[in-house]
């Protein structure tokens, strides 16, 4: 995997001869025209996501080589190949990967996947026993079905950015970080200021490989204070 920087390509456009709805059609053609799309495939990612985590750690270097790395809403595993890739969990013993995800997902070299509900004690049980010690990293890609509601999607993404940092106030190392998805506004207040309680620095990024449509954005924790 290459990690190269998409290029634009020439615009492609679908044949009009297909029975495809309007929305089918926009779809399809956004698929095809998305640089990011077209790289995952050359780099062997499995989704263009891959390179927001990328984009993200080349701005704020948090993934290194030895750490342990918790993937939350991992499916279908972008952000834990690029993981795997940069904590060397293949090769270095004292690195560990673990991803979860409601949905099923395909094995990953150098890491453990499993299917399970994060907002379960039972499966955030079993992550800290495949853990086996304190992590370095907590990523959070989780996103609640989307009803088109703002406001309602907003509280929605938000209550599981507050699970996941409860977790991670319990089972992050020192100096450790963490990285959740947010929407459009930013964190809510309340929970902000936990972060910046639990964190030496706090602060919301939006990476390129996001598209300009999309309300997401990164709130990114860096040097936990235990």
């Amino acid at each position: 995997m290459t990690n190269k920087t998409p290029t634009r390509r020439l615009k492609v456009k679908l044949a009009s001869n297909k029975k495809r709805t309007t929305s089918q059609r926009a779809w399809l053609e956004r698929q095809l025209n998305d640089p990011y799309v077209q790289q995952a495939k050359s780099d062997g990612y499995r989704s263009r996501a891959a390179y927001k985590l990328i984009e993200i750690d080349q701005k704020f270097k948090i993934l290194k080589p030895g750490q342990r790395v918790i993937d939350l809403g991992a499916c279908p595993g972008g952000w834990t190949q690029v993981a795997v890739e940069r904590v060397k969990s293949q090769t270095n013993p004292k690195a560990r990967v673990i991803g979860v995800d409601l949905t099923e997902m395909a094995a990953i070299a150098g890491a453990t996947v499993f299917q399970g509900d994060f907002t379960e004690e039972e499966t955030q049980t079993k992550l800290i026993e495949l853990l086996d010690g304190k992590a370095q990293v907590i990523l959070s890609d989780m996103a609640a079905p989307a009803c088109g509601m703002t406001d309602v999607d907003h509280i929605r993404i938000m209550v599981l950015v507050e699970e996941a940092f409860n977790f991670a106030e319990n089972i992050l190392a020192p100096g450790g970080a963490f990285v959740a998805k947010v929407l459009r506004g930013g964190t809510e207040a309340n929970l902000l200021k936990r972060l910046k309680l639990a964190f030496q620095k706090v602060t919301h990024f939006k990476p390129p490989a996001s598209r300009k449509d999309s309300a997401e954005m990164y709130v990114i924790g860096i040097g936990f204070k235990g």
